[in-house]
């Protein structure tokens, strides 16, 4: 009989600690991402990191304790009173950043190889930018305030694109162009 005690027992406590770890991680995938908002000081646009991990952690008992974690203005600004937080509880999805990128590839297609952007994988396989003159930049190398200009001016590069293209342009020496020829086929 003990033992049907001890198994209901584990049961029930497992299911609790699958729930508060899923609660946990449901809170924490809420508030992990970059933000877009406006700086209240300059009226600007800046980019933030809200601590993901002390909201997570706090929301389980009330009202979360929302703070920076990461502002593009800072160092110089980091003791500031971070008035911009009011904008994150209102502030719909397409505010971050990953949102705005995808939808600004969500039409387009890649300027080398004309595929398009049908999944954005901002994890790994980054897709990345040429620039106007031709150079290759992450969207870790874009500051914020350049945002919208970027995206006017700038063409999307896939990533397989980027890594062969950057290897092109990093060691031409090491690079064989063989153009396509038809007829000429692969043996076994």
């Amino acid at each position: 009989m003990m033992f049907v005690v001890y198994m209901v027992a584990a049961a029930l406590l497992a299911t609790g600690l699958f729930c508060a770890i899923r609660y946990f991680v449901h809170r924490y995938i809420r508030y992990r991402d970059s933000r877009i908002i406006i700086c209240p000081e300059n009226h600007e646009a800046a980019i933030v990191e809200v601590d993901a991990l002390h909201a997570a952690l706090t929301s389980a008992f009330g009202q979360p304790d929302i703070r920076l974690q990461n502002c593009g203005r800072w160092p110089l600004l980091q003791n500031c009173g971070q008035e911009c937080l009011v904008q994150l509880d209102v502030a719909p999805p397409e505010c971050l950043v990953r949102g705005v990128l995808m939808r600004w590839y969500e039409f387009k297609s890649c300027l080398y190889c004309d595929k398009p952007f049908p999944q954005i994988q901002l994890l790994d396989h980054k897709p990345a930018l040429e620039s106007p003159e031709s150079k290759l930049l992450e969207w870790s190398e874009v500051d914020v305030g350049d945002l919208q200009t970027v995206m006017d001016r700038y063409s999307p590069v896939c990533w397989d694109c980027y890594l062969a293209q950057s290897f092109v342009r990093d060691h031409p020496e090491s690079v064989v162009y063989r153009p396509f020829q038809p007829g000429i086929h692969r043996s076994p």
